[in-house]
């Protein structure tokens, strides 16, 4: 019989990918002496990626919690579908932006017996409605519309 991990042994991939995240902020973060460099659209496509392994992370953490513990299963479930609300605008934000020369002529020059999953440009699109077909099947669509907290008078 193993005993159980330490705490901080605990989900050690998980904060590894925090970690990856923690650095790659402060990497953003120019010298006082230096302009920040602009985003690309490789730098969105990746955080999009992130985004939808977090939304699968918290669908099945909510499927998991829900049946013993309702109200936090709840919470989870709320958290899901603001992610995937920041989810659709980082997927927005990719397709704003201009893409590299280099890039779009390789999109036009796309061979798809070369590119099974299609030109590299499709690739955010694909996982954006992979992503967005399972959280369409649970949640509704008022639940998705944007919630303000700005008071109304």
């Amino acid at each position: 019989m193993t005993s159980p991990p330490r705490p901080d042994d605990a989900h050690p991939y998980l904060r590894a990918a925090s970690a990856g995240i923690r650095h790659h902020t402060r990497a953003l973060a120019p010298p006082d002496a230096d302009p920040p460099r602009p985003v690309d659209r490789v730098h969105l496509d990746v955080l999009h990626a992130h985004l939808t392994a977090l939304l699968q992370l918290l669908d099945r953490l909510a499927n998991h919690t829900r049946p013993p513990h309702p109200a936090a299963g709840r919470h989870l479930a709320t958290a899901h579908t603001r992610l995937w609300q920041a989810t659709t605008e980082v997927h927005a934000a990719f397709h704003l932006l201009p893409g590299t020369p280099q890039a779009d002529a390789e999109t036009s020059a796309c061979h798809p017996e070369r590119l099974p999953e299609g030109p590299p440009v499709l690739t955010i699109c694909q996982r954006h409605l992979a992503a967005g077909h399972v959280v369409r099947r649970k949640t509704t669509p008022t639940d998705l519309r944007p919630h303000t907290t700005a008071c109304v008078r």
